[in-house]
């Protein structure tokens, strides 16, 4: 079991959004999560992550036999998570080589790894970057500065393969983005992380990335819980139908 989220209920700025929800992931599956506006997909990813003001409130969440709760951000990403946001955010003044890099070597000195010389790191940036068509003059430039959306999320997904997490949680990935870049983004999800020993979860309003990700299970996340799932005709169901005609 890679993931088990037992019960979970949380708060933020004082009000409740998760009630209780509960979801397993398995390693070697794909979850994806879709659902309305404002029924807590983001805050679902914001509180594994352990972003500050996601107050859990009640439950348990199990993360490959480890407390995921009770770990900081920084631990959490060290064990293998990792959390791709819908908004990447801009590091002006830090080029990509620089951040990835001490990203990297950061977790690898948490895990006990000895870290990666500079040959070392620009050869995996290169082999990684290639796999989603990302010129590596890109990566010298600072983070996310002057990118357009569909640049930032296939840096994002650079930074993923280079990082080569054991559970990839995406929080809309597919925002902002073109049909190529849907494609390319899409092909480098299932390159890096459909393997046995991984796992993802999809946080999606549509189904259009799912054209490309075929997920294991879709769940459908209203009013804070998880209120019917399903396979991937799930997610054709929704896009057709609705949430409130499925849900209901």
């Amino acid at each position: 079991m890679m993931l088990n989220i037992h019960n979970l209920s949380n708060t933020v700025a004082s009000k409740p959004i998760l009630k209780g929800l509960s979801l397993t992931l398995n390693a070697g599956e794909i979850h994806a999560i879709m659902g309305p506006n404002g029924a807590g997909k983001s805050t679902l990813a914001y509180t594994l992550g352990g972003r500050p003001g996601y107050e859990v409130t009640g439950g348990t969440v199990d993360f490959d036999g480890q407390d995921l709760l009770a770990m900081a951000p920084h631990e959490r990403a060290a064990a293998g998570l990792f959390l791709g946001f819908q908004y990447p955010v801009e590091i002006p003044g830090v080029s990509n080589v620089q951040f990835l890099r001490e990203a990297l070597n950061a977790q690898r000195r948490a895990r006990g790894e000895a870290p990666l010389s500079g040959g070392e790191f620009l050869k995996l940036a290169k082999e990684k970057a290639g796999l989603l068509r990302f010129d590596m003059d890109m990566l010298k430039r600072p983070v996310n500065v002057g990118f357009s959306g569909g640049e930032k999320k296939r840096a994002e997904m650079v930074q993923m393969g280079i990082l080569d997490p054991k559970l990839a949680i995406l929080d809309e990935t597919d925002s902002g983005l073109d049909i190529d870049a849907l494609r390319i983004v899409g092909e480098g999800i299932n390159t890096i992380m459909r393997k046995p020993d991984r796992a993802v979860l999809l946080i999606t309003h549509y189904q259009r990335l799912l054209d490309y990700v075929t997920p294991d299970f879709v769940h459908v996340l209203a009013g804070g819980r998880i209120v019917k799932s399903g396979g991937p005709e799930l997610a054709h169901q929704l896009e057709s139908e609705g949430y409130e005609a499925v849900a209901a």
